[in-house]
Parts: structure tokens; C-alpha cells; sequence
């Protein structure tokens, strides 16, 4: 899996920093009133809503605000209607990217999407262009101060998870959807510090990239995440990690 999960990496780092834009609280909410509209208001039986809850709480989203996007999501409030949609297209050096939005104007959304691709050098693509490429797994980061390498991979067996890895000075998990929500758990059982645990689509392949095409990746992949209605951006690029966090310091 070395390499799937680069992406998701630099959109924690960045967390901090849209939070305190206050665009955070936003994106949120709008996953919860989607995950509620998907797949019910329940979170015990919606486990794309359970991820959701757990990581606004995490953001210190204030419960009253949790409650009234889930009576959205499932129609108890009226509102704006909100739909997810997703955009398919490349980046770059044949870098496929898949976006997620949640919007009330499909075709203001489409066309500012269109746009932010073309201005930054990729392309969009029709639907199912490059969605075969991504499956929705469950994935965890750890630091790899939490806990010492051979007793990660002991845990990773233990646990029974469907893949795992070491890079980077980080350690990942990966899990199918149903499992998230079990290792998620034991994961906090043992007082393991999750740096970034979530529902993602998990390139099954990816890209190699030069220092040279990867800043040119990126401008798109953050021009993306700053639209107001994107909740999600993935891409299935690979590049060192050193070169990474050179490239991403210098931003």
C-alpha cells in the first residue's frame, strides 16, 4: 500500500489551518447532513455517519450543531437540499483525481470544478472515468513514536486488518468498511493516538512522481480543496517522502 495514502497525509497537516479560515466546521456538517441523507439518521447502523460524528466531535463541533445536520440529512428540518457529486479527471503527469462535493447547484459547482482543473493544468473527465481506480476503506495513520515497529506489525495481525505499512515515520492500517468502526476501537483501547483516521477511497494503484511534477499536483489538488463545496479530494500519486515534505514545507 506504500504510496496510496500521500494525499490524505498533507490534508491533516493542513487541517489546522482551514479551521482556522472556519471552513472546517462547514465541511463537516455538510458530511453529516450527506452520511444522515445516505444512509439514515442512525449512526449505529451508518457507519459512514458514525465516522462523520466522531470526527467533528474530534473538531470540537458543538453537539446542538451535530443534531440539527443530521435532522437535515434526513428531512425532520427543512433547509437547503444538499446532494453529493463527484468529479473525475487527471492531474498533471497522468495523476488521477477524484473529488467529492456537496452542493445545492450542480451546475455552479460543475462549472467551478471545470475551471480549477483547467486553470491548474489538468482535465476533467466523464463519470467512471477514474473512479475504478479508488475503493472506500477504512484508514489510520499512527506516529511511529506511538508505539515500536515489530510490536505495529504484531498489532496489525492481531487485529486482523486488511493491510498495513510502514513509512515515513508513520505507521498506516487500512480496513474495509466494515471493520473501521471495530479498529477504530481497539485502536483507542490501547491508548494508541490516532493521528488521522477516516473513510477514504484508497487508489489501488498509483503514479510515480518526480520533484519536478509534483508541485504542479499539488496547486490543483489544494485549488480543489479550497472550492467551498468540496468535502473530499483524492489523488494516486507516490513520490518519496522526504521529497514530500521538502516540497510541502516550502508551501
Amino acid at each position: 500500500m506504500s504510496g496510496h495514502s500521500k494525499w490524505s497525509t498533507i490534508k491533516h497537516k493542513k487541517a489546522a489551518t482551514d479551521a482556522k479560515r472556519g471552513k472546517l466546521f462547514t465541511k463537516l456538517l455538510r458530511e453529516v447532513t450527506i452520511s444522515a441523507r445516505l444512509g439514515g439518521g442512525d449512526p449505529g447502523g451508518n457507519p459512514r455517519l458514525r465516522a462523520a460524528i466522531q470526527d467533528a466531535k474530534a473538531n470540537n463541533v458543538p453537539s446542538e450543531n451535530l443534531e440539527r445536520a443530521i435532522k437535515k440529512g434526513t428531512g425532520e428540518l427543512e433547509g437547503s437540499v444538499m446532494e453529493l457529486v463527484s468529479y473525475e479527471g487527471y492531474a498533471s503527469g497522468g495523476v488521477a483525481v477524484l473529488v467529492e462535493a456537496a452542493t445545492d447547484n450542480r451546475n455552479r459547482t460543475a462549472g467551478e470544478i471545470r475551471h480549477i482543473f483547467s486553470r491548474y493544468g489538468g482535465s476533467l473527465g466523464e463519470a467512471g472515468c477514474v473512479n475504478w481506480m479508488f475503493q472506500r476503506r477504512g484508514y489510520f495513520v499512527l506516529e511511529s513514536d506511538a508505539i515500536e515497529e515489530e510490536a505495529f506489525m504484531e498489532l496489525a495481525l492481531e487485529l486482523d486488518v486488511e493491510d498495513f505499512n510502514v513509512e515515513g515515520g508513520q505507521y498506516e492500517i487500512f480496513t474495509s468498511l466494515e471493520d473501521f468502526e471495530r479498529v477504530r476501537l481497539q485502536l483507542e483501547e490501547r491508548d494508541l493516538p490516532q493521528v488521522l483516521k477516516e473513510l477514504s477511497m484508497i487508489p489501488q494503484s498509483v503514479v510515480e512522481l518526480e520533484q519536478s511534477g509534483l508541485r504542479a499536483v499539488l496547486n490543483l489538488l489544494e485549488a480543489l480543496e479550497e472550492q467551498d463545496d468540496v468535502q473530499n479530494v483524492w489523488a494516486n500519486f507516490d513520490i518519496d517522502p522526504s521529497v514530500l515534505a521538502q516540497v510541502s514545507a516550502e508551501s
